[in-house]
């Protein structure tokens, strides 16, 4: 299934040391995952500042942090930027220690392939089981996303190859170009972050007391018949000075 269309605005600022007004920003934290040189970081550079980046050196894990808002609520944003340090051997996913820690820590995450590289997506099934095997018990949504879409003539993965995938593990999915369209890219983030932030609302309600409901008032007009009928009662009982 494709994600929803999006409505609102999408603002990015660095996270100020000050506090700001209102209520404190909510904090969400995001890991990408996938193979080696599928553009996990150029997809952040680009969400986060617009501007394309072809080439970066090794990858060793960054934590890219800002205030973003959406739809009005303000958001303390933590990007976890992964290397691609990812075996699959017998359809299992293996990951370094450091990675492992990772899904244990984020709350929403981005599984990336390139359509250029079967390799990376045939990694994403065993990434995905992986994650709902370390924490079984979490509803963390995942977002699968087919990268480089503008390089049609190395195309080795089919768009509907990602469907069929992303509809089997009950996944949003999009096929994006990093390089040419920034606003798809921020459509990716924005839905995860909608995401976390709603099953944060839905915890919140969880933990929240129940409220006592407040007694009814007493019907006044049941209250004066009852009263009417004690008072007869008393009048119509003899008195103890009259028994003889």
């Amino acid at each position: 299934m494709r994600l929803p269309s999006m409505s609102g605005h999408f603002l990015l600022a660095p996270i100020p040391e000050a506090a700001v007004d209102g209520p404190p920003p909510k904090d969400i934290k995001l890991a990408v995952l996938g193979s080696g040189r599928v553009g996990k970081s150029a997809m952040i550079v680009r969400f986060l500042t617009k501007r394309f980046i072809g080439d970066y050196e090794a990858n060793t894990g960054k934590l890219y942090s800002r205030l973003v808002s959406v739809e009005g609520d303000q958001l303390s944003l933590q990007i976890q930027d992964t290397p691609g340090c990812i075996q699959v051997h017998d359809n299992l996913a293996q990951l370094a220690d450091s990675l492992s820690r990772c899904v244990q820590w984020a709350e929403g995450f981005l599984l990336v392939y390139s359509i250029t590289d079967y390799s990376s997506y045939q990694a994403i099934r065993p990434l995905f089981q992986h994650i709902r095997k370390a924490r079984p018990d979490s509803r963390a949504p995942v977002v699968i996303v087919g990268n480089k879409g503008d390089l049609l003539h190395a195309r080795q993965v089919q768009t509907d190859e990602g469907l069929q995938l992303a509809n089997e593990l009950g996944s949003p999915f999009l096929e994006i170009s990093t390089s040419e369209n920034s606003d798809d890219v921020g459509q990716v983030f924005q839905h995860l972050c909608k995401e976390v932030s709603r099953l944060h609302s839905l915890s919140s309600d969880r933990r929240r007391p129940s409220v006592i409901p407040r007694p009814r008032s007493p019907n006044m007009q049941d209250l004066k018949r009852r009263f009417k009928q004690a008072l007869s009662s008393k009048v119509k009982a003899p008195s103890a000075s009259g028994l003889g």
